[in-house]
Parts: C-alpha cells; structure tokens; sequence
C-alpha cells in the first residue's frame, strides 16, 4: 500500500485508504452506511476520538431510545412468581438465552446460557463450581486476563496443581527428510499449597482438569486457533510431554468477553465446555450483565454450594432440608436476575444481527491494519523507529488472526521509551480516548514487554501497582498504549489518531523545550507574591510577609484531607476543595476556614486542637506521622466538600518523610526533593511562577481564556526577566535566605479546571498549549520547584522571612 503521510489533508488520505479497504469498510449492505450511522446514533462523540472499545464499546443513541420506550410502554415483573408481568418477564428472559446461544452457534440442545452479573461473575462461578481434586490440574495461557487467572486460588486451595503455558514453534523432520513446524508447549507450573484443603476425587474416580484461554487476547489483540480446544481433549499428553498434568479428563474454558464482539466462537464446531460472555463490550449496554454459557455434560459436573431465592424448589428453615431446583439455569441463577437489563440486550442484538458480525469484523479489522501500518512506517528526523508494535509475529498453529486491537510503545529519536503515561496524557488533552497499563493482563504485559520476574518484583518493591504513573522505571516500559476499534469506528478516527502522534511524538523540534529564552532587557526580578496553602489542594491565602522553616513557608501543605476509605482528596477528583477558604492568624495562632457550604466559619487552634494520637500514612510511597481531630471538625470538613473525610495534620515529629527507593529508581518522578523536610506537597516545599512566562504562555493560548498566575498554585510569583528565563537557574536568593533550583514542575489537568460563578467548567487549556511547547521527556514543565536552605525548626522563633517587593538575584 501507498502510505500517504498523516501530515497531508484527511480527504486525500481517505481517498487512497478507500482503494485499499473500500470493500471492507463502511457496511456496504446494511441500511446504514458507517458514515450515517456515526451521524445519528453517536452525536455525542462531538469530535472526540474513541478509541478503547476493547475496555467497553459504545452504546448507540437509538439502542437507548429503544430501550427507554420498552421500559416505559411494558410492565416488567419479578420473574419469580405466576403473574401476567412476571411471565412477561420471564418469556422475555427466555427469548434473550436463545440469542446468547445464537451469536454463538450454540445448539439449546448441548448448551445452556446462564446470565451473570459479569464476565468475571461467570469466571468465578466456574472457578467456585469446579469438580477440583487433589489431582486436578488449572491450565492457563499466559495470555489471559486476571480474572481468570483468578480461578487459580479455587485450584490451589482444594490441593489442585496450577500451570501457566505459553507456546513456541520447532521444526521437525518426518521420515522422508522434510521439515515440518509443530507447536512446543512452555510450561510454567505453580507450586502446590501445602495448607490446602485436600479434597478426594470424583466419586467415579475420575479426575477432571481445566483448560483456560480468550478466544481473543485483550493486550495484543491476537486471535486463538480454537482448534485448541480439540488438541487439548484428544492429545494433552503428547502436548504436555506426558507429564503428570496430562492424566485425567480436560475441560475447556473460553474467555469470549473480548473476541465475541467481532468473531464470536462457533460452538457447533469447536465444543468448549465452558464461555465467557459481557454484553457491555458487545454493544456498549446494559454494564452489570454477562453469561456464561456451559455445556449440558459440563454442568452437571459443577458443584453448587450456596443456594438463594430463585435457586431452591423448596427448603426448611430450622432443619437441614433444602430441594434444589433441577434446571441449569434455575440452580446457578441466585436471587432475582437482572431482567431489566436482560430485556435490554436484545436492542442490542439487534444492531449486531442488522450489521452482522462478520461485517463488523472486517470493518474494524480494516481500520486496525491501517493503523499498524501507518504506525510503522514512521521515522524520526534521524531514521529511528517510532513506534514498537506488540503480536506481529504469531505462530500459525495457536492464533489464527488478529483482532481490531494494536499495542505498542513509542519512542523517542534517541531510542529511550515514551511513557504510555505521557501518551495518555496528551490524548486526553487532544479529546483522544484510549487505554494504557497493562490491561488487567500481567502475563501478556510481561511476555510482550520482555519483563523477568526480577524485573516484575523489583517494579513492585519500587511502589508500581495498576494506575499509577510509573510508566517506565529502570529504562524499560512498566506497560503499553492500546488503541481498539469497534463497530461505529471510522477512518477520520484513525486518522485523528495518527495525526496526533505525529504531532506530539515525531515533529519533536517543534514541541521541545527552548533550553535558551530569552533574555529581558529588564535586569532586576522582585517578588510580587506570597501565597500560602494550609491545607493540600484547598484555597490559599496571599501575604505580604511571612517566616520561613525547614519545611518551606511555614504551615504550607500541612493538613490534608483524607476519605473514608484512605484516598488523599485533590481538586482533582474533588473540585469543591476550590471553594475551602483559609488564613493563618499567626498573632492568635489560628488556622481560620470558612466554605460557601458551611454557615458557620471554623477557628482551628495550632497549638492544641490536635488529638495526642498519632497514626501513619502513606503518600506517593512516601510515609508520614499524623494527627487527627475530633468529629465536630472532620463534620465540618465532610460538609464542606460533599463527602464523608477527616482533616489529618503532619506531625512536627516526622514532617521529613523518607523515599524507600531513591536509590533504586532515579527516574521514579514521584519527589525529587527526597533529602528535605516536606509537608503534604507533591514534589517540593516551593513552587515559583514567573510573571513574564505567564504572560507568554496567555500570547499563546487560542482560547478566551485569561490565564492568571494563581491557577499554577504558586507560593511565590516573581516580575521581571524575560519568559522562561527562570528554567535557566540553578538557583535564587531573596532577601538573606537561599533557595535551590529542583528543576521543572510537572504539570497536571488541575490546571485546567475553571472556576467561574460557582461553577467548576473542565477543558483542555492551558495544559494543551503548554504540551505543545513545554514538554520534556514525558513532562509538560511550568513553573519551577525549590528548596529552602533555611535551618529554622519547626516551633522555634522564626528569624528568617520573606516580604513581598524583596529583589530576587538567580543563580545561573
């Protein structure tokens, strides 16, 4: 294919990706064209690019219509009695089983479908229900999502063995001198429980293993021969080398939660005992629903422990008596199932059967080869490669295509890895919806990554756990970028996409760092603001003088506000933080609070309203001492920002927190400023804001928005100099009291929340503009951060102070 590059108009690279995938793309024989369709029933993408359908697809606008008018114009009733409603519901639960089954190709005759809250409920009634025996084995590929790795802790814990698989490619000789490719199981046995509960065999004598693989590998998008599935049953001895794993009968689990949306599997031909289906990553909604659909044989092998509501045709309250129910579904089904959002699946079915699978699959498939292909034909300016796509290669045997899923990591022009964090985070800003980390998929991530255990368990050790920022520690990715498609994709989707990359992560020149500004014909920088912050993340207040000590400016970050259930709150998560208004009274020694929320205002005493216990808390992988306050504060505070929380203060006795892996991880990135006194601050104890680089950044905004040095939460705003000029310094002097240079601070979307007559209004300004000219090495930096070199105590006379008009002289 002629690649027509990104940078030229979207009509022309349209033009060229139509001769090439025209007959794939677009639902050529359904009522809508994928144009139409986009038009009417998506509105309210509104120009955003969504492009995480393997984490959960869209919901169509119509599909909603349709199924608020089924709700309202039917009357629904609990499925478990003899009513009109009841039986309304229960004909229509019926008729939503024969379409799971359907999609499948599953006969009613072999098969049941069982509806769950989940795909992972359905993994777990496997995993729960299972005929494990001390002789059982739980056999799973590395590729596999943690909630069937899962199933694990059920094997293990009744004494079964466990044994994680990957597969390789050999070449053979038959009789006759030619060489032939066979596939090489890789075994990766887990070690037996020796506290298990050692359960006897079958009655029979019979010993029954599972078999667990996606019809569809989430991370890499890599699809599985299901002929699997046969070689499994018929020839797991010769697979598994005549190990002690192979004896036994084999049964065959399907995880179809991702594949099924655009190759479900064909039950008639390939005969898994066990599928996994979740309905909202087949057409978006209902959430809270999926099934598993079981073989009649298999079914009668699970054993149920727990019986509900639903589930018993009769029990007796004060002996030991309950009659179970005898049908699959009615023994497995506990309490009231979901028939509202049961009745709501066939809206969705019905999209499916109009554009049809196989349709929806080559449109998206066409979409995902464009992709890969434009995302490997880029270059830097010195010929590097940009971007490292994860699956290209696959073993003929064991996958039999891909899915419309690409995984990759992009790099830089010197080689160093961008973190998917960074990517993530410019997407966002450039209304680009996409997923990062490893998925839920930690074998994958692992095998594709190239990631040891020592690697695994040092990542750990370091404080990287699913979500965080530590996108690349020791040099190497901790996870990926992934990009799917669904069925109301389109190319302007992809084309955004590349388009996105290429001016973020290619035309680099343009979007670095100017490390020389310029120089101001003004000589002379004065300090224009003093801003304190009592409390993390609420209003601060400004001053026109005010004492230094070890931790900075005195009393800065040193209350936070924590939940109920251990989360740090931030303006972030909690924009109402904003309107928390504070000011220290140093002569009275108070710590004053009022909120629009709260009629009366909250004096807080510095000295003595404290409770004399102390407890621990961890931030940002750091450790502090605190101390709490009574219920009537902690009320005040739970009024104020909408939610249950309690005030906590930094404990004079511990405020320098120490980093347990400062000499372990130095592109960490969680605090530079590990050798220091800190409060609840995030990287150091100041923060200063040029006046002349606020300015610059407002001549570049495109937006109506006025930018004012408040919004970066600076404690001390300078005049003077030229914009910029401040990342030049190593260091400052104002006054007598000395301040180290720490660099850069990285900026967040904090910056972005608008606070504007009482509302809180979200976009992507300034920190889009920034991105565009401050980023370095997966920071957007503004701002730069310092340390005191002041030896003030905390609780001593202070003798060193700041006061506003003072002249600043930098070190350069």
């Amino acid at each position: 294919m002629n690649m027509i590059p990104p940078n030229t108009s979207m009509d022309a690279a349209k033009k060229q990706f139509l001769k090439e995938f025209g007959e794939s793309y677009g639902y050529p024989n359904a009522p809508k064209h994928i144009d139409d369709l986009r038009a009417t029933e998506f509105e309210r993408l509104d120009g955003n690019v969504y492009l995480d359908h393997a984490g959960a697809t869209l919901y169509s606008e119509l599909q909603m219509e349709a199924i608020f008018r089924d709700l309202t114009t039917t009357v629904y009733g609990n499925p478990h009695t003899q009513s009109s409603s009841s039986l309304t519901s229960s004909n229509i639960v019926e008729d939503a089983r024969h379409q799971v089954l359907k999609i499948c190709n599953a006969s009613p005759k072999e098969y049941k479908c069982i509806f769950t809250s989940g795909a992972t409920a359905a993994l777990k009634l496997v995993g729960e229900a299972f005929p494990w025996s001390n002789e059982s084995t739980f056999m799973y590929t590395i590729e596999n999502h943690n909630s069937v790795l899962g199933i694990r802790e059920y094997a293990l814990n009744k004494g079964a063995a466990a044994l994680a698989i990957d597969f390789e490619e050999t070449a053979q000789s038959d009789t006759f001198g030619s060489t032939k490719s066979s596939i090489k199981v890789s075994q990766h046995p887990i070690p037996k429980r020796s506290e298990a509960r050692v359960s006897n065999r079958d009655p029979t004598g019979h010993t029954y293993n599972l078999f667990a693989f996606p019809t569809e590998s989430n991370f890499s998008g890599m699809r599985f021969n299901l002929d699997l599935i046969d070689m499994i049953k018929e020839d797991s001895e010769r697979i598994l080398g005549g190990s002690q794993h192979s004896r036994g009968s084999w049964m065959v689990l399907l995880d179809a939660a991702k594949g099924c949306s655009t190759e479900p599997p064909d039950l008639s031909k390939h005969k898994a005992d066990f599928i996994v289906i979740s309905f909202y990553k087949l057409f978006g909604y209902p959430t809270g629903l999926g099934a598993l659909i079981v073989g009649n044989e298999a079914a009668k092998l699970l054993k149920k422990t727990y019986f509900s509501g639903g589930t018993v045709a009769a029990s007796i309250a004060d002996i030991d008596f309950v009659k179970r129910r005898e049908g699959v579904e009615e023994s497995f089904e506990d309490g009231t199932l979901s028939f509202l959002n049961i009745a709501s699946i066939r809206h969705g079915f019905n999209i499916l059967n109009t554009l049809t699978t196989s349709a929806i699959s080559r449109h998206t498939s066409s979409l995902a080869r464009y992709t890969k292909n434009m995302l490997l034909a880029l270059r830097h300016a010195n010929g590097v490669e940009v971007c490292k796509i994860y699956g290209l290669h696959s073993l003929k045997a064991v996958y039999s295509g891909v899915g419309p899923v690409i995984s990759f990591n992009l790099k830089r022009s010197d080689g160093s890895w961008v973190g998917h964090r960074e990517v993530e985070k410019l997407a966002s800003l450039s209304g680009i919806h996409l997923r990062t980390g490893c998925f839920c998929n930690p074998g994958a991530c692992a095998k594709y990554l190239g990631l040891s255990h020592l690697d695994l368990i040092s990542n750990i050790e370091a404080g990287h756990v699913c979500w965080d920022d530590y996108d690349i520690l020791n040099g190497k990715p901790t996870g990926a970028v992934r990009v799917s498609f669904g069925y109301m994709s389109t190319f302007e989707d992809a084309w955004k996409f590349i388009d996105f990359v290429v001016r973020s992560f290619v035309l680099l020149p343009t979007n670095s760092i100017n490390l020389n500004p310029l120089r101001s014909t003004e000589s002379s920088h004065h300090l224009t603001s003093i801003v304190v912050y009592p409390i993390k993340s609420c209003s601060g207040f400004r001053v026109d003088t005010w004492p230094l000590s070890s931790t900075g400016l005195l009393y800065d970050r040193e209350w936070l506000l924590k939940s109920t259930n251990g989360e740090v709150l931030t303006q972030k998560k909690v924009p109402e933080m904003y309107y928390i208004n504070t000011k220290i009274d140093l002569k009275m020694g108070k710590l004053h609070v009022e909120s629009s929320r709260c009629k009366e205002k909250l004096s807080i005493e510095l000295k003595s309203d404290t409770f004399s216990v102390v407890e621990e808390i961890n931030i940002h992988a750091q450790r502090y001492e605190v101390l709490g306050y009574d219920n009537k504060i902690d009320e005040w505070f739970s009024k104020a920002v909408g939610r249950p929380c309690y005030l906590l203060r930094s404990s004079s006795r511990s405020c320098n927190h120490f980093n347990r892996n400062k000499n372990k991880n130095k592109n960490m990135g969680t605090c530079r400023d590990v050798n220091t006194r800190l409060n609840f601050v995030n990287e150091a104890q100041i923060l200063m804001v040029s006046e002349a680089s606020v300015s610059d950044l407002n001549s570049r905004l495109h937006s109506n928005r006025f930018v004012d040095p408040m919004i970066f939460r600076p404690n001390l705003v300078i005049s003077g100099g030229g914009p910029c000029v401040e990342d030049t310094w190593t260091g400052l002097k104002i006054g007598n009291n000395h301040f180290m240079s720490l660099g850069g601070c990285n900026r967040c979307q904090m910056i972005n929340l608008n606070y504007e007559g009482g509302e809180v209004k979200r976009s992507n300004e300034p920190l889009a503009t920034l991105a565009s000219y401050r980023r370095e090495k997966g920071k957007i930096l503004f701002g730069i951060l310092l340390r005191c070199e002041c030896d003030n105590e905390v609780g001593e006379e202070m003798s060193s102070w700041l006061q506003v008009g003072q002249e600043v002289h930098p070190d350069t």
